[in-house]
């Protein structure tokens, strides 16, 4: 209670300041309100030439919001209240906005995304699906039309000059993946007019808790295709059949891991005729035998994927139960799932470019989000993005009644229950909204409804397409609505004609989410704008969550308070034991962000390097003296600690790269400082010689070999620290913290790229022949629209965290970037 009691104390402060500029802004309405339409574009060309002179965006705060809350009420006849004011106030300062279901974030985020955008550097709103992004970049557009500007938005499968047109704009609607892949693909174009996104200036992130918190677990990866092994998927996914669980491999479920016994080892090495499965020629068999056995027993159909009508296997989100097409599993998961269900395997993928949420989002000058469920996470919000939690109050008190949970002993009696209570409020005529945890429970409740005969809709990632139909009936009197966590995300449900009198809305969750916000999230699609509303959990001891954190506890109390058949109970220490549980699986997860982010934070500083050094390179400019300083590198590095000039066979050796013909210029030299100087002069005077023989295609030349280099040296290095990774894990049983040890070997990894990077250029310089550029480009393209956007679960080193989330590299001074 000490915790949040701080944050309600100093969110009350907080409040009192903002309401002391609501009352400014309010002090513009009445003058507003006379503007004539054309004024309103006016204003904003004014308001823009005030800031690029130098004017605090702080200063003409007021006005815009002002203008912006006109606009607003003119064209989608909505006036924010005061509180909506507050929550802009909070998203314009950075903030985590804690709004209620139903408080109008949408309309929210207008008056912040105008004022910024008036810098003319953009704006991006971060949601989590291209349906949000799409209907309220529409939504909200004539708002943003009607003061001078102009609103876009991102979809998945759109175009990139459509895409760099959406980025044109002054607000940008996507979701925070297809932001994310954006910036990853837009540093793997061969041409600057290929980039889609133009900075990171300010950005909003609707569900915040969801994309910052629940789904910052999970890299976004943007990977190609590698060499063809289908039949060895084929074959293991034969053979994970004739292994037994417990016997020949042990799975741990929480972790989602699969270990072989010693009888299982044995039993491998039989069926693959080899003598020892853990010699290093054998490591493929078991990636190929653990992969196998993780399809078969842990990744469940219509769970955590589906298979097409075309056969293709598509990943199912596990926050909000959507498909998500085009994402794969990596690390041979996804083929070995492609096996097990006996359809076509697709090609493995090797990493191109890789990022986290927590260090995308690094990258704009202010982050704010918004949420109906925040405050309890403001330490991770803070620590992780520097963004403090404001809990804004509701227009109207929230009247809903939120019962306790009704825990049934198994899960037959518990869709029993739920089937008579769903029956029960259908016949009084009170619409449900019904939550399920996955796909495979909403469509097992539908069946039992239609035996029943009861009239229902389902509201699932199968079925997404008649989303926004089936939300809009959900209020509705006698409508029984069956939803996975999709619909507790960006939807809105009104009440329809004499609902009020019948209760509102019934919010009835039959099954505890592992994460508690989901679970709120839910119950606040009911009691919106001070609407009646009733909402109650039905749960089992044998649900996933209350099986694997408390199952044998429940049990227990069960078995001794002897409950008969279809009988519930509701106790306090049951509900403590589901709340341990969940706060249990909260903290796993915080651990796996956390590992995630100290990691990826190790590689950061690399990856900007190359990032920055490749955009000098797309940019064209100075490349001569660039090239010099990679000539001066790779010479230094060769007679550096030399006390004496070596005999001329070790010299040969050392600039190998050079031309047999040039070679000899290096001999019969009287010391180091001479043999520096004449190897310098060589590989200047061979480039000099390059650059006339190719005239004025050559920097175009340069460029794009350039380019290929540092893409395919940063590929090999991702691939290299993915294995790190995987090792660096195992040395928590040495006492050693895998942090650390990730970042040193990490930094030598990356002197490695250097060092290997420069040498290339300096043997493509000595050795480069006239190239079709053009064609060259043309392949590189195609090879560029052959990747994929990954958004991948996440496996790293394990053990305790005791570092600093990656310092400064001393290595990547070596890329300097030219302003």
């Amino acid at each position: 209670m000490g915790i949040l009691s701080n944050i309600f104390d100093k969110n009350r402060i907080l409040l009192k300041k903002y309401s002391k500029v609501v009352e400014v802004i309010n002090d513009h309405e009445q003058a507003i309100e006379k503007l004539e339409k054309k004024d309103f574009a006016k204003k904003t060309e004014e308001l823009k030439s005030r800031v690029s002179d130098g004017e605090s965006l702080d200063l003409i705060l007021p006005e815009a919001f002002a203008l912006a809350r006109e606009a607003a009420k003119r064209t989608v006849g909505m006036r924010p209240f005061d509180v909506q004011l507050m929550g802009a106030l909070a998203l314009n300062e950075g903030k985590i906005a804690e709004m209620k279901t139903g408080e109008g974030k949408t309309l929210v985020a207008t008056m912040p995304l105008y004022l910024n955008a008036l810098s003319g550097k953009g704006c991006h709103l971060a949601t989590v699906n291209d349906y949000l992004a799409k209907r309220d970049a529409g939504w909200m557009g004539p708002v943003y039309e009607y003061l001078g500007l102009r609103a876009g938005f991102i979809q998945a499968a759109m175009e990139p000059s459509l895409r760099k047109d959406a980025y044109n704009c002054d607000i940008t609607y996507g979701t925070a993946n297809e932001f994310g892949f954006d910036y990853l693909r837009d540093n793997l174009v061969y041409s600057l007019e290929n980039k889609v996104q133009r900075g990171h200036n300010f950005v909003i992130v609707d569900e915040a808790d969801s994309i910052l918190i629940d789904e910052a677990r999970t890299p976004l990866i943007i990977s190609g295709p590698a060499q063809d092994s289908s039949n060895l998927y084929r074959q293991f996914a034969f053979f994970a059949k004739r292994f037994q669980a417990e016997k020949d491999f042990v799975v741990d479920e929480k972790d989602r891991t699969v270990t072989l016994t010693d009888e299982g080892i044995a039993k491998a090495e039989k069926l693959l005729q080899i003598d020892n499965l853990y010699d290093p020629s054998n490591y493929d068999y078991i990636f190929h035998l653990l992969n196998a056995l993780k399809a078969m027993n842990l990744y469940k159909k219509e769970v955590d994927y589906l298979v097409t009508q075309e056969g293709e296997v598509v990943i199912v989100d596990e926050f909000t139960g959507r498909l998500l097409p085009g994402r794969r599993y990596s690390e041979g998961l996804h083929q070995a799932i492609e096996a097990k269900e006996n359809v076509q395997i697709r090609q493995e993928s090797v990493t191109f470019a890789t990022i986290t949420f927590q260090n995308y989002f690094k990258q704009y000058d202010k982050v704010a989000g918004m949420t109906g469920t925040a405050a309890t996470e403001e330490s991770e919000f803070i620590s992780m993005y520097n963004t403090p939690v404001a809990v804004i109050p509701t227009n109207k008190n929230v009247i809903r009644q939120d019962k306790e949970d009704s825990i049934y002993k198994t899960k037959e009696e518990k869709n029993e229950a739920i089937i008579n209570e769903i029956a029960e409020r259908y016949d009084k005529g009170q619409p449900v909204l019904v939550g399920t945890t996955s796909i495979e429970k909403s469509e097992l409740l539908s069946k039992m409804l239609q035996k029943r005969g009861v009239p229902h809709e389902v509201l699932n990632a199968k079925y997404h397409e008649r989303e926004a139909e089936i939300v809009a009936k959900a209020g509705e009197r006698k409508t029984i609505t069956i939803a996975t966590n999709m619909a507790g995300r960006g939807t809105d449900i009104k009440l329809g004609e004499g609902v009020v009198e019948l209760g509102g809305l019934y919010v009835l969750g039959t099954e505890r989410h592992e994460s508690r916000r989901i679970d709120n999230q839910l119950v606040g699609r009911s009691g919106r704008q001070g609407d009646p509303g009733e909402s109650r959990f039905f749960l089992s001891t044998e649900d996933d969550l209350i099986r694997l954190f408390g199952g044998e506890r429940m049990q227990s109390i069960m078995n001794t308070l002897k409950i008969e058949r279809g009988q519930p109970i509701e106790h306090s220490l049951l509900s403590r034991i589901i709340s341990s549980a969940q706060k249990k699986i909260e903290g796993m997860h915080f651990e796996i962000r956390k590992r995630l982010y100290e990691l990826d934070s190790v590689i950061d500083q690399q990856r900007s390097a190359i990032y920055a050094h490749r955009d000098w390179v797309l940019k064209g400019e100075e490349i001569d003296s660039n090239v010099f300083e990679i000539i001066e590198d790779v010479v230094d590095r060769r007679v550096s600690g030399l006390e004496q000039l070596p005999p001329f066979e070790d010299i040969k050796v050392s600039f190998s790269f050079l031309p047999a013909g040039d070679i000899g210029r290096l001999k019969g030299l009287k010391n180091v400082e001479e043999l520096r100087n004449s190897a310098l002069s060589l590989l200047q005077e061979i480039y000099e010689e390059k650059k006339t023989s190719f005239g004025e295609e050559f920097p175009q030349v340069m460029k794009y070999i350039m380019l290929r280099m540092i893409d395919e040296r940063w590929r090999r290095h991702l691939e290299a620290i993915e294995h790190l990774k995987d090792s660096v894990g195992l040395r928590a049983y040495g006492q050693k913290d895998p942090v650390i040890e990730f970042k040193k070997e990490s930094f030598i990894l990356f002197q490695q790229l250097t060092d290997s990077l420069y040498d290339d250029i300096a043997s493509a310089i000595v050795r480069i022949v006239r190239v079709d550029s053009d064609k060259a480009e043309q392949n590189a393209d195609k090879e560029f629209r052959s990747l994929q956007a990954v958004h991948s679960d996440f496996s790293g080193a394990g053990g305790d965290k005791k570092g600093d989330g990656g310092g400064k590299k001393k290595g990547t001074k070596r890329f300097k970037v030219k302003r």
